[in-house]
């Protein structure tokens, strides 16, 4: 009887278990075994890229040089336009804190700003790295408001206080499936879904 073959290993470069879980099912019916960056103890690369972009290929290029595997990466924040952009790259780290100080920060930012100024932008940018060097880098973006005060509890980061547009729950309000439909995540693995599918394919079964 044949035994069969292993699924070709994707390598998900990210420490971020909110994030880690989002991309495990944007990514659900790849044939594809994914196995996080942090489950395999690889450490930490410094992000010190200016771009969203910058740093998605950073932790890609990372993770494929340590493990010789096909890697995918997200680099992801938001933009406030009242803030100049701000917190952008810094998202994550941001106020030095967690997520709940990330947040009141923003809040203490944005008081007193009127609804009609406080717009912005979920920004990611998805990187893939195949062992031999190639890379690819797709964008995806969602726009909304910041809002006055946190509403849900679903999703992480900062979507307690963000609505996206044409919507009037927040993001921490919407269920999984429904975030996933919208996200800016969900379109750049989109976008770049086709680059997996060849790459693994080439990977080919173990």
């Amino acid at each position: 009887m044949a035994v069969a073959s292993a699924p070709p290993t994707l390598v998900v470069a990210t420490g971020n278990a909110g994030k880690l879980r989002e991309l495990r099912r944007l990514l659900d019916g790849l044939a594809v075994d994914l196995v996080a960056s942090a489950d395999l103890g690889l450490p930490r690369p410094v992000e010190d890229g200016e771009t969203f972009e910058a740093n998605a290929l950073i932790k890609a290029r990372a993770a494929t040089a340590a493990t010789g595997h096909p890697s995918v990466a997200d680099d992801s924040g938001l933009e406030v336009d009242a803030l100049d952009g701000a917190p952008g790259v810094h998202s994550a780290r941001w106020s030095g804190g967690d997520d709940r100080d990330n947040n009141d920060l923003l809040l203490s930012r944005l008081d007193g700003v009127p609804h009609e100024q406080r717009t912005g932008r979920f920004v990611s940018a998805v990187a893939v790295v195949a062992p031999d060097g190639r890379a690819w880098v797709e964008r995806g973006t969602m726009e909304g408001h910041l809002l006055t005060e946190r509403r849900g509890t679903g999703g992480f980061g900062y979507d307690p206080l963000f609505r996206a547009e044409g919507h009037e729950r927040s993001n921490g309000e919407l269920t999984a499936d429904e975030k996933d439909a919208i996200s800016h995540r969900g379109r750049a693995l989109e976008a770049i879904r086709p680059v997996l599918v060849q790459l693994l394919a080439e990977d080919g079964p173990r």
